[in-house]
C-alpha cells in the first residue's frame, strides 16, 4: 500500500512519539505492571494503523474516459444532488453534486476530468461538520474551475470539515490538468462539491457510495445552459 505524500512527515511524527511513548513505559511499568505496558504498545498500535490507513493512496487509473465525463473527485458518500446558486465565481445556477468524506474514505482527491485550470482561490473559514449545507460557503475552502476543451466550466470545491485543518491544493491557474491526477488531499472528515451545468446528465444517486477516480458522476450537456 501507497503512502500519500502528504502523509509521510506526519506518520514519521508520529512514530516517534508513540515510540518514546511505549519505551518509556517499557522502563517505568514492565515490572510492576506487564499488562498495562501491553494495553499501551496495543493502543499506540492501532493508533498508527489508523493514520497509515488514513494517509493511504491507492494507485487508480481511470480508461475510457469520453468527452463530456465527470469522474468522481473523491470517496465517499453523495450527500447533496440539487440544483443551486453559485455566486462565488460562476454567478449562475448550477447542479450541486457533493461528496462527503469520513475519516475512513480514502482522502486524496483527483481532478474531474480533462481541461484547464482558470481560477483557483483559498478562503478561510469555519469548521462545522462537512456533511451540512452552510459548510460549502462557511468552512475553510478551496475552490478551482476547470474549462474543458468544449469551453465548459466546471467548478470543484474542497471544503474542511470539523476534523479538518488542513486543504491541500495542487492546481494552478493556466496548467493543465486530467482525470487521473492528483487535485489535492484534504486531512481528515471534509466534504467535495462540484457545481455542474444545468441539463447535465447525473448518473449517480443521493447516498450512494462513489470511488474516487472511478465512479462517473455525470454527463456534461454538448453546449452549457
Amino acid at each position: 500500500m501507497t503512502i500519500h505524500k502528504e502523509g509521510k512527515g506526519i506518520l514519521l511524527t508520529i512514530f516517534a512519539v508513540i515510540a518514546m511513548i511505549d519505551i518509556a513505559a517499557y522502563f517505568l511499568w514492565s515490572e510492576e505492571s506487564p499488562l498495562l505496558v501491553k494495553l499501551i504498545v496495543g493502543f499506540s498500535l492501532f493508533v498508527f494503523l489508523f493514520f497509515v490507513n488514513f494517509f493511504r493512496s491507492p494507485k487508480r487509473d481511470f480508461v475510457g474516459f469520453e468527452e463530456g465525463m465527470v469522474v468522481a473527485p473523491a470517496d465517499g458518500k453523495v450527500v447533496v444532488i440539487e440544483p443551486t446558486m453559485e455566486d462565488e465565481y460562476l454567478n449562475e445556477k448550477r447542479i450541486q453534486v457533493s461528496i462527503f468524506m469520513s475519516v475512513f474514505n480514502v482522502h486524496a482527491n483527483w481532478y474531474p476530468t480533462h481541461g484547464k485550470v482558470v481560477y483557483y482561490t483559498h478562503n478561510d473559514g469555519r469548521f462545522m461538520a462537512a456533511n451540512l449545507p452552510k459548510s460549502s460557503t462557511e468552512n475553510e475552502r478551496a475552490t478551482v474551475v476547470i474549462e474543458t476543451s468544449s469551453k465548459t466550466r466546471i467548478l470543484v470545491r474542497q471544503i474542511a470539515g470539523a476534523l479538518a485543518r488542513r486543504i491541500v491544493t495542487y492546481a494552478m491557474e493556466g496548467h493543465e490538468c486530467r482525470v487521473n491526477d492528483h487535485l489535492g488531499f484534504i486531512k481528515f472528515g471534509s466534504r467535495v462539491d462540484l457545481f455542474l451545468p444545468m441539463g447535465s446528465e447525473i448518473l449517480v444517486k443521493m447516498k450512494q457510495n462513489v470511488v474516487g477516480n472511478k465512479t462517473i458522476i455525470a454527463r456534461l450537456p454538448k453546449t452549457e445552459a
